[in-house]
């Protein structure tokens, strides 16, 4: 019998999948596998299960946010294993399980992941961390880790909407150098991020055709301080047209990263805080994972 390690968040999104877990699991056993299940109990408890019990196992299979899906991965990474990741989408948002086209339905999901095939992923490092689809900063970057989980349980997407809406009146701008695979980039920006996703952030959502999870390559995008409602209007136009470069945005593609930004700089990960850094280098780790979908 083939070994599985199911990782389950129980309290991502509106705790939909946690009625049908029995539904889950009975499926997996049909499908031959012998499920070793466990509930996560805080932050980095489930990347450090993985990491554990990784490389015993045939499949592992999360249940929860992209931050349950981040965890996984990074626990697959740190046990140098290759084995593969399903991801059944739990959390209020799920924006990359939409960008990987998963199943919304937790038992679809499962099904998808029983019947799929393996499909390789690049994956990114910021400073020894890992990030499955964007690392960012700046406006509105702030709210995915910051909404209580209490209020996103209670108003899903519309939750980081409202936390997002806060930030406004805080706006400032950030003094960053960005060295892209030899091009340099500098100005003080309201918002950038470096993603391997159509949704940039949770905000900015990227044309399907211009992004290619398996490419080797990330999509960095910045946008400065707009200077009068002419600038702004480009900005929004931009946006919808899905053109991105216009004179406040910036959209390039790189391998590799450097970034020199104050240290008191928060960035986003997945989702999750992580400290400034005076300087950091995000490389893309090519085809580092494999999902099964």
């Amino acid at each position: 019998m083939k070994n599985l390690l199911f990782v389950m968040n129980p309290c991502a999104g509106m705790k939909k999948a946690n009625k049908v877990l029995p539904d889950i699991l009975g499926l997996f056993n049909r499908y031959g596998y012998d499920v070793h299940v466990h509930i996560t109990e805080g932050r980095s408890d489930g990347e450090n299960v993985v990491a554990q019990r990784a490389g015993e196992m045939d499949l592992v299979v999360c249940c929860g946010g992209d931050g349950t899906f981040n965890e996984t991965v990074s626990g697959i990474l740190k046990s140098g294993s290759n084995t593969p990741v399903g991801y059944i989408p739990a959390g209020s948002t799920n924006d990359f399980a939409v960008s990987l086209g998963l199943k919304s339905n937790p038992m679809k999901a499962a099904q998808q992941i029983m019947d799929g095939e393996e499909v390789a992923y690049d994956v990114g490092c910021f400073g020894g961390r890992y990030f499955t689809y964007v690392a960012s900063f700046g406006i509105f970057t702030k709210a995915s880790y910051a909404t209580p989980q209490s209020l996103k349980n209670t108003l899903g997407h519309g939750a980081y909407l409202l936390e997002g809406i806060s930030e406004l009146s805080q706006l400032r701008k950030l003094p960053v150098k960005m060295e892209l695979d030899g091009e340099l980039l500098e100005g003080e920006y309201l918002f950038g991020a470096i993603s391997n996703s159509t949704s940039m952030g949770g905000v900015l959502k990227l044309d399907p055709k211009q992004v290619d999870m398996a490419d080797g390559l990330f999509e960095v995008m910045l946008v400065r301080m707009p200077k009068d409602l002419m600038e702004l209007s480009e900005c929004i136009t931009a946006i919808q047209k899905q053109t991105y470069n216009c004179r406040i945005m910036t959209f390039r593609t790189a391998k590799k990263v450097v970034v020199h930004a104050p240290d008191t700089m928060d960035w986003t990960l997945d989702g999750e805080r992580e400290p400034g850094h005076a300087q950091v280098e995000v490389e893309n780790l090519h085809l580092a994972i494999k999902l099964k979908k």
